[in-house]
């Protein structure tokens, strides 16, 4: 589905920035100059298209000045040569989102060497030099995941979960929350965890072999909705299990993303929760983070005036912005992005 934002809901958010004053933060307007290099992780899932809007609004708009953004689809090897581009055209500052968080650490290296600092989104490099890593408490999500399924189900049944790639920080953060959850809160709920590497056929190939083996699955975690949704409901649908929320047969099925699809689909009944990864946030806050490092601004650890927390982390500093859980209860909240780009024409 393709989404159509006006540029001036999310500019004026963008915008915004700049202007506030508080605990961890200080105006960037002084100081702030040089090209940015912005690379994207990949475009196969609607999490990141939403995030790509958000961050080529904030450049259209001058929150930095930005050399031309690119696309390292989900290839360490293309991110790497993005990079060095980035470095050829003078980028004095870079904004990734490496989806491999190890093999990004020669070139965060390098980077280091030549005084560029490094934002990161959503992922946190294993190794290298950072001036700030945006991004959620992902072992939240995989906790909050566990907690509601346990709840749904009574603490009883069968659950498949589908495992990010586990060489990405974040696919490793889900996997062991969720996994240490089940087994000390709900030792009784049998858990299939099949890795994935984030590809939603892949997800769908083998949710199909253990529906076979194990018919009774009762509960669902799907660690991306932009990738696993629609192949998942599909297969459900194709074999008569895509029971409405509240009915005999009914499989519990929570994600994370947030994107207006999971919302659809909890409004329809199709699965009964997500939580939403903040795409404007993390766009926002990149792009303020990539500004305030051009102005030389430091930070420290502690809370922040938007409803996160900065932590020291070994290579450097984490943001970490809240990630709400979305039901039936809260899903028309105007004030979860999903939400707002749904009220654009």
């Amino acid at each position: 589905m393709r989404l159509h934002p006006t540029a001036a809901a999310a500019c004026a958010a963008l915008l915004a920035v700049a202007a506030l004053a508080g605990c961890n933060r200080g105006s960037t307007a002084a100081g702030a100059s040089g090209k940015v290099g912005i690379d994207l992780p990949r475009a196969d899932s609607d999490f990141w298209n939403s995030y790509a809007q958000y961050v080529n609004q904030g450049v259209k708009s001058g929150v930095v000045s930005a050399l031309p953004v690119s696309n390292s689809q989900n290839d360490i090897g293309k991110l790497v040569a993005n990079v060095h581009a980035f470095i050829d055209q003078g980028a004095k500052a870079v904004v990734i989102a490496p989806q491999d968080t190890g093999a990004i650490a020669s070139t965060l290296g390098e980077l280091a060497a030549r005084k560029i600092p490094v934002v990161s989104v959503d992922t946190r490099p294993d190794k290298g030099k950072v001036y700030m890593v945006v991004r959620a408490d992902n072992r939240a999500y995989g906790t909050k995941a566990c907690e509601y399924l346990g709840q749904r189900l009574g603490g009883r049944g069968k659950v498949v979960e589908f495992e990010g790639d586990l060489s990405s920080i974040n696919g490793r953060d889900r996997s062991q929350a969720f996994g240490d959850c089940m087994k000390t809160r709900y030792p009784r709920t049998q858990v299939f965890a099949l890795p994935t590497n984030w590809q939603g056929d892949v997800a769908s190939a083998k949710l199909q072999s253990v529906l076979a083996q194990h018919p009774d699955i009762n509960g669902i975690y799907m660690q991306a909705g932009g990738v696993f949704l629609q192949p998942t409901l599909a297969l459900l649908q194709q074999k008569g299990l895509l029971k409405p929320v509240g009915t005999a047969g009914h499989i519990a099925i929570v994600s994370n993303d947030g994107i207006p699809q999971e919302f659809d689909a909890i409004r329809a009944g199709k699965i009964d929760a997500t939580i939403a990864q903040p795409a404007d946030l993390y766009a926002e806050y990149a792009l303020y983070y990539a500004k305030a490092a051009l102005a030389g601004k430091s930070f420290h650890p502690g809370a922040t005036d938007h409803g996160s927390t900065i932590v020291a982390i070994p290579n450097g500093l984490e943001d970490q912005l809240p990630a709400p859980l979305v039901t039936k209860a809260n899903v028309d909240d105007p004030k979860l992005w999903a939400n707002q780009l749904r009220r654009q024409p």
